[in-house]
């Protein structure tokens, strides 16, 4: 049994378990949660960065980050599923998904900085910096989103930021970027493991 270290809220741990679910492993995999902030957690052996998520296999080694696990787990099904063979479509999907996920970084990065620090000390200027990211990422996609029936690393990790941005960011990102909220309206209908994973805060 592989063991995934992760959280609900994360957008990287989500990304694994849609890629399993579209792959047919989620039954091959249990869900451990982590504390990224508890320096007791066993995640920081797992992983020297103690960050999430981190894929346990059989033999006790472990893979991180998100992008190496959806690798493995694409050449655990068999290869070529979620990423292409062909060296068009690869590159493309793979852009997509390093975009995406720069995409849910700066939106973590602008929560961290809200949340460990005092609402005195946010700094402004970072927070402008890490947003600008968000914003050119959004308009590049706008403009060139992936196709509706995309099921790879690309159009997994879009759907991940853009649940990442409506779960902290109240979906303000939607009004502005019709195409994408129109794709991932479309991405969530005809992948089951989308909705399965949306994670809603304790009231």
């Amino acid at each position: 049994m592989l063991v995934l270290r992760s959280s609900p809220a994360s957008p990287f741990g989500r990304k694994v378990k849609i890629a399993a679910a579209i792959l047919g492993l989620t039954e091959r995999i249990e869900i451990v949660p982590a504390d990224t902030n508890d320096a007791h957690d066993s995640l920081r052996l797992q992983n020297p960065l103690g960050k999430i998520p981190a894929l346990v296999l059989e033999d006790g080694a472990v893979l991180y980050d998100s992008a190496v696990i959806l690798e493995y787990l694409d050449w655990l099904a068999g290869g070529g599923q979620i990423i292409p063979a062909a060296p068009g479509p690869r590159f493309s999907a793979l852009t997509r998904q390093a975009l995406a996920d720069g995409i849910a970084d700066a939106a973590l990065l602008q929560v961290y900085e809200t949340r460990f620090r005092e609402p005195g000390q946010h700094v402004a200027k970072w927070l402008d910096h890490q947003s600008g990211k968000v914003e050119r990422g959004l308009k590049a996609l706008e403009a060139a989103p992936p196709e509706t029936a995309a099921r790879d690393v690309g159009a997994i990790a879009l759907a991940c930021a853009l649940g990442y941005l409506d779960l902290r960011f109240a979906g303000r990102w939607r009004a502005g970027y019709p195409r994408l909220a129109a794709w991932l309206a479309a991405f969530a209908a005809a992948v089951p493991a989308f909705e399965e994973t949306r994670f809603s805060p304790p009231a």
